[in-house]
């Protein structure tokens, strides 16, 4: 099982049972100072049992519960800022017999702070039992009044991913004037796997063909990848798109994580804007946007566009708004001949967890000999020269260690891991 701010996921009835969910959600009654929680769920099959579970620890502990049933998380992220908090039933991009729970509160998922909290066992003064509630949502009014009207009626290819985005991100685009093609509406017979940044989407390359462009969402609706031309994008260029309309729209402050292409970084600093970068991870970005007052921004590697306006989360179906009203223009055009001149390789190579620091560590101290800048905010990055970097970050959850790498030469960047994994390895050897 997997516990941290980014949400509680398993195996559903292996490690994670509802024995699980009724604890955390326990737990997570004690934050909740407005006895009000909105509640929703993907579409696993575990999803119905893990929400009513869910919904009556709430309950016997006072919360009443607000029920927007099958909804995508950046739905339940929007409603929760009307609550005050917010569960919700997922376990994102996670295989179908994964299932988990995310933490809302004021509009943002749990902070570092918060956690223990969830994960301890608290003691809560019984009140009376909450009630619950079924209620309907603004999301799609509020999300058209920041996109506006979509002009020249663009062919969209939509692949659900037999996700909770079904009844969201098609109406959405309908709504605004787009016609759009739905691909894999349902799990059942659904043609590809759970995350989008890794499937290869081969339904939807074939659709692009003859729609102006493609979107493919994750079960839960936030991450949202881009196919044009029978080309799959990269997850980075999801976040250049939604970063080049926030330039449209007149925002210039922004907030990229650590791992995200500098191609995203250069094109905002050449429309006026300005950049900061915050650790790895969608809370780290959305906790600096805060802190900052960013006004847009996102994490590149798992696809995700955030409006701190609209929500403080991955906003997958909105950004497939912002980025249909983009179609036919040459702005459109100009991020993707920006974009394709950047190269990302990531890869991974096996350490033990108890010599992670370690290795950290000792890679950071021949970093400091082997380049200019170094960069400690998440792990070790070198800044080899303006269009060269790599990072190299331990997991939370694994016994590897991460090495990401960029260029705008191919070549260069393949051997800037293979030169990179080597030099981990040997630094691992040396320590054991």
């Amino acid at each position: 099982m997997k516990k941290t701010i980014s949400g509680i996921r398993g195996i559903f009835g292996d490690d994670f049972t509802l024995r699980e969910v009724l604890e955390f959600c326990n737990n997570f009654s004690s934050l909740i100072k407005s006895q009000k929680c909105v509640i929703g769920k993907d579409t696993r099959p575990s999803g119905t049992m893990v929400k009513e579970t869910a919904c009556a620890a709430l309950q016997q502990n006072g919360i009443n519960v607000f029920n927007l049933g099958t909804a995508p998380t950046p739905v339940v992220f929007r409603e929760s800022r009307k609550y005050g908090a917010g569960v919700i039933v997922t376990s994102s991009h996670n295989p179908i017999e994964w299932n988990g729970l995310k933490f809302i509160i004021d509009g943002r998922g749990i902070n570092e702070s918060e956690l223990p909290q969830i994960l301890q066992n608290q003691e809560i003064q019984k009140s009376s039992i909450g009630s619950e509630e079924e209620i309907e949502t603004t999301y799609l009014d509020d999300a058209k009044k920041i996109i506006g009207n979509i002009k020249n009626t663009p062919k969209i290819a939509m692949d659900i991913g037999g996700g909770a985005a079904k009844e969201y991100a098609p109406n959405l685009l309908k709504e605004l004037g787009c016609n759009v093609q739905i691909i894999n509406p349902n799990l059942n017979g659904c043609t590809r796997g759970t995350d989008p940044t890794t499937d290869n989407l081969t339904d939807l390359v074939s659709a692009s063909l003859t729609n102006d462009i493609g979107f493919a969402f994750d079960l839960d609706g936030d991450r949202l990848v881009v196919v044009r031309n029978g080309e799959k994008q990269t997850p980075d260029v999801t976040l250049g798109l939604g970063i080049a309309k926030s330039l449209d729209l007149g925002y210039r402050n922004f907030v990229l994580s650590i791992d995200t292409s500098v191609s995203i970084e250069k094109f905002i600093k050449e429309n006026g804007g300005k950049v900061q970068r915050s650790k790895v991870g969608e809370a780290n970005v959305i906790d600096l946007m805060i802190k900052t007052q960013a006004q847009a921004g996102g994490e590149g590697s798992s696809a995700g566009f955030v409006l701190p306006e609209f929500n403080y989360c991955r906003e997958g179906i909105l950004a497939s708004g912002l980025i249909a009203s983009m179609v036919g223009s040459s702005r459109l055009n100009e991020v993707l001949t920006f974009m394709e001149n950047y190269f990302q390789v990531r890869e991974k190579t096996s350490v033990d967890s108890d010599y992670h620091d370690k290795v950290i560590e000792k890679v950071g101290n021949k970093f400091n000999t082997k380049y200019s800048e170094v960069n400690t905010l998440d792990g070790i990055k070198g800044i080899i020269d303006e269009d060269s970097w790599v990072l190299i970050r331990k997991s939370n959850t694994e016994d590897i260690i991460r090495i990401s790498a960029e260029s705008n030469n191919l070549a260069k960047c393949r051997k800037i891991v293979k030169e990179s994994i080597e030099l981990v390895n040997q630094c691992y050897e040396e320590i054991r």
